[in-house]
């Protein structure tokens, strides 16, 4: 239907002229389908945006493609067979990147038609994408914009901004043997000749250390080797790492679990050493703080030209006490905390290149002359060597761990310094820290603590990357270094070069250059090689996917910061950052004002979902089994909305159909039934009464569903208005269930007509408006079902709109009827804790009970469950009175208890004599209490929250438990009679005859709106005890039918029995009862009159009758008002027929037209 009235395009259409709402949708990757991550956030993103457009804004929505970056490139990697980077090379840019853009929009494709049939309305093709020009032009301008505002950094003007990066960035992991080995520092003029002793499993790296690293706050300690005389400094936590000479060491296993590769794996790798510290004699113990400053031999004389600053102790927090020895071997050239400890306490200087003595092969380079052009790894067993011989190898080892591996060359990744160009994040902090205040997070802990903190300690962000496929960086600069050149856009590359540029990437600018401006002897500008990160190009959507500042400049600065953005938890460090980041840098605000932020979506077994060990059903099979909305309502109402993570379950998603859908449509389908109902009895068609009229009703349970819908209205606006999603599904299931089993149960007879056609109008009437209002608040959540219900009940109200998703949001129309609300409320808490009661002694629902007290404080509940709502009540429990009583003391007795797990923090020592006190209390104390909300014990103020109430049944005396018991809630009282009473004999069987009946009638297989008459028929000898209860309970048995029960005796001869059963021991009476068609009954004297007594005449005249069908009949009876001319009968004369004079249409009619009025 959607597709053949082009609804998402005519809904945004129809909104054009109304405010914007703006909405970004983050990129994801092409290369891959959609997984549960996409679909819950493509939820998110659905139901708010649909929301929004609802309550009257436009709401573009384009959807986004990442095109470039490293899973694309790993594709053709796989795909081609490149293992290096000279591969690419040799193959040529040009032939890779087109590889490349061939498999971005492979699965396009899929992705529309799964996001599609997950219900979300998102535009495909008007959609952006990262490789498009205009898209790359804006990256472009965001990056000069920012290098006009000195936020650039580049390894040029200041060298020692370098970029941590894998040098060759890979995905698979495996279980690898490294080195794992302790080494000495002595340190210079230590009166013991100690030595500090740091562990690493990255011999490599020790040929480039420059510093080590203590933690300040640590107690260290200077302990002798008993056998040897060496000593040893390391953290006295740690101590028992060190070696024993008695035993073998039971060195590490390394570390627990998948990592990137650490710096040198000293401080979070895991080593166990020997147990027996007898081996060693304390000698004494020092604070880290204390160690600061000192100097130690280097193990290697590489780098002595950094002596003078270098080969000291430092100090850090990252050096922690759960593993290593609590002393950390620096080599700022291979690790992120490294590098910085080493640049703050000047170790290295900032502004200074920094010797990278590794090269892009992972090679040593000449600078480490010993194993210069040796590849590091191999190089571990010898370095090792060189490290015994010196003497400062105090215990080798092996660590058996995951580590991550290159996918084009198979080897080990290695982590280093690589030249990089930055964004001056750290610059900018405190504006980050301000913008973040002016967001609004769902939910907010993310933002006040996970997002805050991440921003607080943010550093300066590396946006190059030495790759092929992505947006190239738009910098020239000449050959001397001298003169640079950040281009911004398209026209200004082509104004300056002479060269017609129709495609920004590599392989089709990176040939451009563009002449010196200080003449021709100083050459050209040559772009340099790197690309963005493709978090940079990600980043820079709110400007580039709608090509501003090129176009839509009105649009852009009307509407920023965008309204609205919704990604799973890991994008606070990835795009949410980004995002600020770059708008706070450019505008000096956020890029967004609201923002929803979901959790992890994992398996059942709570693992993380994998294709390769399909522990997860995908998308499209639940979908195909429960459908789109089920999986929606599902993901919605789950903790992954408020950024937990959730374990799939697929039984969770069916649990919605059964919860939410099945009785929301059973509501539905009783309205219908009805509504054909009155059709088929022959009077007009349904036609819904006007909402303002139905305000007026006095029915109790009319103004309650009224006033309950309006309070769905305004929760469900109150919490989509605060991006609150995951509150509004349990909120529904309540209001379902209400609908379901209080309006629609306690109100059958009215839906059914019984009390009168006027009266039925009006509870059908509320019941339609009451759904259409339903649908309409749950359309964002649930768009399918929604529609297929609107598109019914729009068949019978002329003006509503062609599709629900056109509709606006309803709003808050009538009063609210908060005590009516209240009360109802209250009496399902009777109704069930009745039910409780009747459940303990064994008392089902038909056996009735004479009496039931309801004991409350609050005089309008009570006139409210005595009036209003009593014959509901009475009804719904099968007892004979309901008796109000508001002395809470009449039968029951408090008690007070204190709350231990409130006040024990609170009070400390005082809580004991508190708690004496709390339980001293009388009755009065406590009626007292409960009505002035507070009690001082002992100068402390107790509130309603600090003390329990506790209402314990009083038994009337000579009164035994299975006479009479009692259930409350803390808030209500019901006790119950349960004596057995002679005068409720004939009701309780009466309940059971009706019980057999609507069985028997939902065995053969009818539907409530079919008609049928009921017969019942005495099997006992004494037929006179079934009789007298038939007349006794007359009345409520033809109320709970619908129809009277007939004797057996008054069946007509002609009669169409369907379906008959036979029923024994009911109360100690059989019976049989007969289903059968309505069945004319005639009135044969009046037949006979009307032919002055021709019997073959009459005899015609009521084989013509009963040949017709009886509801064509019944409908020529009521529109001639009872009366119908027969004149077709051949050789007979036209005779006029009466309704209720000659005959009637069933044997129930005559049966009543008998009755006494």
């Amino acid at each position: 239907m959607w597709e053949d009235i082009k609804a998402f395009e005519n809904q945004l259409k129809r909104t054009e002229s109304m405010p914007e709402y703006i909405f970004y949708d983050g990129p994801p990757f092409a290369t891959g389908l959609p997984h549960y991550g996409h679909i819950l956030a493509g939820t998110i993103k659905d139901v708010v945006t649909r929301y929004q457009t609802m309550i009257g804004h436009h709401v573009t929505r384009r959807f986004g493609w990442d095109c470039h970056g490293l899973p694309v490139e790993y594709e053709i990697d796989i795909k081609l067979g490149i293992k290096t980077r000279e591969d690419v090379l040799a193959m040529g840019i040009d032939v890779y990147n087109e590889e490349c853009r061939s498999i971005v929009t492979r699965y396009v494709g899929e992705w529309e038609k799964i996001i599609t049939r997950t219900g979300r309305w998102i535009d495909f093709k008007n959609d952006y994408k990262t490789m498009d020009p205009s898209y790359m032009e804006g990256v472009w301008w965001v990056f000069a914009q920012l290098y006009k505002k000195g936020l650039v950094l580049c390894h040029t003007a200041l060298a020692a901004k370098l970029h941590f990066q894998i040098l060759k960035p890979g995905l698979n992991y495996k279980e690898v043997s490294d080195p794992a080995i302790m080494v000495s520092f002595p340190i210079i003029g230590d009166p013991h000749n100690a030595a500090l002793v740091a562990w690493t499993t990255t011999p490599w790296t020790l040929p480039s250390n420059l510093a080590l690293c203590v933690n300040a706050s640590f107690v260290y300690v200077k302990v002798q080797d008993k056998l040897t005389g060496a000593t040893y400094i390391v953290a006295e936590s740690r101590m028992s790492v060190l070696p024993s000479k008695k035993s073998k060491s039971d060195a590490s296993n390394g570390p627990a679990q998948d990592a990137k590769p650490t710096s040198k794996g000293s401080s979070k790798e895991k080593v166990k050493g020997g147990k027996d510290t007898g081996s060693y004699e304390l000698l004494e113990k020092v604070s880290g703080s204390s160690l600061v400053g000192m100097k130690y031999v280097p193990l290697f004389d590489f780098f002595q030209e950094y002596s003078d600053a270098a080969f000291r102790v430092v100090s850090d927090n990252y050096v922690t006490d759960d593993s290593g020895t609590g002393v950390v071997h620096c080599a700022p050239a291979f690790g992120e905390d490294d590098y910085r400890v080493c640049t703050t306490s000047n170790i290295i200087q900032k502004g200074e290149d920094l010797i990278v003595a590794v090269d892009d092969d992972g090679c040593f380079t000449d600078k480490i002359s010993e194993f210069k052009g040796r590849y590091v790894k191999d190089a571990d067993k010898d370095i090792v060597n060189v490290v015994k011989a010196k003497g400062r190898l105090v215990h080798s080892d092996r660590v058996t761990h995951s580590y991550p591996f290159c996918w084009r060359s198979d080897k080990p990744l290695l982590y280093r310094a690589v030249p990089s160009w930055f964004v001056a994040v750290e610059e900018i902090k405190e504006q980050l820290l301000e913008s973040n205040k002016q967001t609004y997070w769902v939910p907010d802990y993310v933002k006040e603590k996970r997002f805050h903190n991440w921003l607080e300690n943010a550093r300066d962000w590396a946006v190059s990357r030495s790759r092929f496929w992505g947006t190239p960086l738009p910098l020239w600069i000449s050959d001397d270094g001298e003169e640079k050149l950040v281009i911004d856009s398209i026209d200004k590359l082509e104004k300056l070069s002479g060269v017609k540029v129709t495609d920004l990437h590599r392989h089709k600018i990176d040939h451009i250059t563009i002449p010196s401006q200080r003449g021709p002897e100083f050459g050209v500008l040559r772009r340099v090689d790197d690309v963005f990160d493709c978090w940079f190009e990600s980043g820079a959507m709110p400007y580039a996917y709608i090509h501003y500042p090129f176009e839509n400049t009105e649009l852009f600065e009307n509407n920023f910061p965008g309204h609205f953005v919704a990604e799973g938890l890991d994008q606070t460090r990835g795009w949410f950052y980004t995002l600020m980041v770059l708008s706070t840098a450019l505008f000096g605000k956020p890029a967004f004002r609201n923002l929803i932020c979901n959790g992890l979506v994992l398996a059942e077994d709570g693992k993380k979902m994998s294709k390769r060990l399909k522990n997860y059903p995908s998308p499209m099979e639940v979908i195909g089994d429960y459908g789109a909305d089920a999986l929606r309502l599902y993901l919605i109402n789950s903790p992954v909305v408020r950024a937990e993570p959730l374990r799939f379950k697929k039984d969770g998603v069916y649990s919605v159909v059964k919860d939410v859908f099945l009785p929301w449509y059973n509501a539905y389908r009783f309205l219908v039934q009805n509504a054909k109902r009155l059709e088929v009895e022959g009077l007009l068609p349904f036609v819904p009464i006007d909402h303002v009229t139905l305000q007026m009703s006095s029915n109790v349970l009319d103004q309650w569903i009224n006033s309950a819908t309006e309070s769905l209205v305004q929760f469900v606006r109150q919490e989509m208005d605060a991006y609150r999603l995951y509150t509004v599904v349990p909120y529904l299931l309540k209001f379902i269930d209400n609908l379901t089993n209080i309006y629609v149960r306690f109100n059958r007879k009215r839906l059914k007509g019984r009390t009168g056609e006027d009266d039925c109008r009006i509870a059908l009437s509320t019941l339609y408006h009451v759904l259409l209002t339903t649908c309409k608040v749950m359309a964002p959540f649930t768009p399918f079902f929604t529609e297929v219900l609107y598109q019914n009940l729009r068949k019978v109200c002329n003006g509503l709109e062609e599709s629900i998703h056109y509709c606006g949001f309803p709003n808050v129309r009538g009063k609210r009827e908060e005590r009516i609300e209240q009360s109802v409320g209250r009496m399902m808490t009777v109704i069930d804790l009745a039910r409780n009661i009747r459940e303990r002694h064994n008392k089902p629902l038909k056996t009735p009970l004479m009496e039931m007290v309801v004991v409350h404080l609050d005089a309008d509940f009570l006139e409210d469950i005595t009036g209003k709502l009593r014959e509901y009540v009475m009804e719904e429990l099968n007892i004979r009175s309901v008796v109000p009583c508001n002395d809470p003391l009449k039968y029951a007795s408090l008690r007070a208890e204190p709350d231990f797990s409130v006040l024990g923090k609170r009070l400390g020592k005082a809580m004991g004599t508190v708690a004496k006190e709390v339980k001293a209390m009388s009755q009065a104390d406590i009626l007292a209490f409960e009505e002035s909300g507070e009690i001082t014990f002992s100068g402390h103020c107790l509130k309603l929250t600090d003390i329990k109430v506790v209402r314990e049944f009083k038994r009337p005396d000579n009164v035994m438990e299975k006479d009479m018991d009692a259930a409350g809630d803390g808030d209500v009282l019901v006790i119950l009679d349960l004596r057995s009473d002679d005068s409720l004999f004939d009701a309780g069987v009466a309940r059971e005859v009706v019980n057999r009946i609507q069985k028997l009638r939902k065995k053969t297989g009818l539907e409530p709106t079919d008609m049928v008459e009921v017969f019942i028929e005495p099997l006992d000898d004494d037929k006179s005890s079934l009789e007298h209860v038939l007349n006794s309970q007359e009345k409520y048995i033809r109320e709970a039918l619908g129809s009277p029960l007939l004797s057996f005796a008054m069946a007509p001869p002609y009669t169409v029995i369907f379906c008959k059963e036979k029923f024994h021991g009911i109360s100690g009476l059989s019976f049989a009862i007969s289903l059968a068609r309505p069945t004319l009954s005639f009135n044969s004297e009046a037949m006979l009159a009307l032919f002055q007594g021709n019997n073959e005449h009459a005899e015609g005249l009521k084989f013509y009758l009963l040949s017709r069908d009886s509801s064509k009949l019944k409908s020529e009876f009521h529109l001639s008002n009872g009366k119908m001319k027969v004149d077709c009968i051949v050789d007979q004369p036209a005779v006029d027929v009466v309704i209720g004079g000659h005959l009637f249409l069933t044997v129930g009619d005559y049966y009543m037209s008998t009755r006494p009025k």
